[in-house]
């Protein structure tokens, strides 16, 4: 049985946003990436509390894929500390999870 998760990024532009979800898509990393934004955060940045307008992106994948996610997204992103959390999916609407089953890389297939 699989094990899902939903990780969640925040980028400086849309743009960057749309750039970290196409490729995860194309790489089939993901079933699914939405983009919410702007957002407002503010968080402490070196002994300074900062203010940021910010997208956030919910990705959907399995867990056996969160190392390739988080690298890739690493290697796109332009701060410094990406903020790159993941949250396990305990349950969920049965086709939902079948459908992002087959739409992801399947390592047990290599």
């Amino acid at each position: 049985m699989n094990s899902y998760i939903q990780v969640l990024t925040t980028t400086n532009s849309r743009e960057k946003a749309e750039e970290i979800a196409r490729r995860l898509l194309e790489k089939r990393l993901a079933g699914c990436v939405q983009i919410i934004g702007p957002i407002r955060s503010m968080y402490w940045w070196r002994n300074v509390i900062e203010e940021a307008e910010e997208w956030i992106c919910f990705i959907k994948t399995r867990a056996e894929l969160y190392d390739d996610v988080e690298k890739l997204i690493r290697s796109l992103h332009s701060y410094e500390v990406p903020e790159i959390i993941s949250l396990p999916i305990t349950t969920g609407y049965k086709r939902y999870l079948e459908w992002l089953s087959s739409e992801v890389e399947d390592r047990s297939m290599r």
